[in-house]
């Protein structure tokens, strides 16, 4: 049903509650995603523990709960625990790749780009990517500040169809289960509002930072970017393949729209253009009939100063904007590709980031 799907696993999960990782549960973890892999679905892990991880390792020292000993620990406690997804995937004859990101990776659409060929390439090879947020180095400006939120963005990078936010809870409630015997398990939510917000509390382990609020945050990111978003137990038997076959485990967010349209429009609303480039007739003819990419062949000039990622305007012979979209190369290095083939772009520039100027799937027509 979900080809492309991304699983967030939450601290309390990876742990069972406890100080220390449960390889026993993980190794569950991995067969399931495993099962997925294997029957052709691409997956892609977004994984806490990291601080959890370093304060095992270091005997948990008492530590005053700053920036600096948080980093300190995620540095101790990253590459351990990287080292533990890899042997378990390892088991299976699965490769895994770890990325480390920070909110300025998605927000700059320069190494967004960069970010998501890294992924796309990964999942090409049949890689596995495991995503944490680059605690040690991130400041307060660039966190994301959430492995929820952080799994938001990342569908979004990524253009997945699903994403699994596995937490310690089966799911939304109609109020606190913890308190609440009468509270009931929401199974899908159509609206997002206040009073749904209001029912979303903390993070009640101790071991991290999200909650269901923040959970609530990345699924509303998400669907409105195109994604299917499941909170659920990831306890729960079985749990990832079920959710992956639409069956009804925890609460379901549907998506809003296609990630394709949704990001086109973002495209047409988003920033000014910040160049632009003339084509030929032929390119035009492609462009607006036939539906394809923008080759550098097509481009007879090219005007303004822009960077990697940004907005340009596609402009007609007749100096008619035509389309609009997100380059994959510079101004300069267009104007140095300008009229000549793609497999002629490493010659030229020394290196390619692809055959094409501008992706349809990164073009809107006007």
């Amino acid at each position: 049903m979900y080809q492309r799907i991304v699983i967030k696993l939450g601290t309390s999960v990876l742990t069972g509650g406890t100080p220390y990782l449960d390889r026993p549960h993980l190794v569950e973890l991995v067969r399931q995603c495993a099962a997925l892999h294997q029957a052709g679905r691409d997956i892609i892990i977004c994984t806490s523990g990291a601080i959890a991880v370093g304060r095992a390792r270091l005997g948990f020292p008492d530590l005053a709960p700053t920036v600096t000993n948080k980093q300190m620990l995620a540095a101790v406690g990253q590459s351990r625990l990287m080292q533990t997804w890899e042997q378990l995937f390892e088991i299976y004859g699965l490769d895994v790749g770890q990325v480390l990101l920070t909110r300025a990776d998605v927000e700059d659409r320069g190494r967004f780009l960069n970010a998501r060929d890294t992924l796309q390439a990964l999942l090409n090879y049949r890689i596995i990517p495991v995503i944490n947020e680059n605690d040690a180095v991130a400041t307060s400006e660039i966190k994301v500040g959430d492995n929820d939120n952080l799994s938001a963005l990342v569908a979004v990078l990524v253009e997945a169809d699903l994403l699994m936010l596995l937490t310690d809870q089966p799911g939304l409630f109609t109020a606190d289960p913890r308190t609440n015997p009468d509270a009931e398990l929401i199974r899908e939510v159509v609206a997002i509002d206040e009073t749904l917000r209001q029912l979303a509390g903390g993070s009640i382990s101790g071991l991290g930072v999200g909650g269901m609020a923040t959970k609530l945050q990345a699924a509303d990111i998400a669907r409105r970017a195109g994604v299917d978003v499941v909170i659920a137990a990831g306890r729960a038997h079985n749990v990832i393949g079920r959710i992956a076959q639409g069956e009804s485990v925890g609460t379901r967010f549907k998506a809003l729209a296609h990630p394709l349209e949704n990001r086109k429009r973002w495209i047409l609303a988003g920033p000014k253009a910040a160049g632009q480039v003339v084509v030929d007739g032929g390119a035009m003819q492609a462009l607006v009939a036939n539906g394809r990419s923008l080759l550098p062949a097509g481009i007879t000039a090219v005007h303004g100063t822009f960077q990697r990622g940004d907005t340009i305007s596609i402009l007609s012979p007749a100096q008619e904007e035509i389309a609009r979209g997100i380059s994959r190369y510079s101004s300069h290095d267009l104007a140095q590709i300008q009229g000549c083939q793609s497999d002629e772009i490493s010659e030229r520039l020394g290196y390619a980031y692809g055959p094409v100027a501008v992706h349809r799937n990164d073009l809107i027509l006007l």
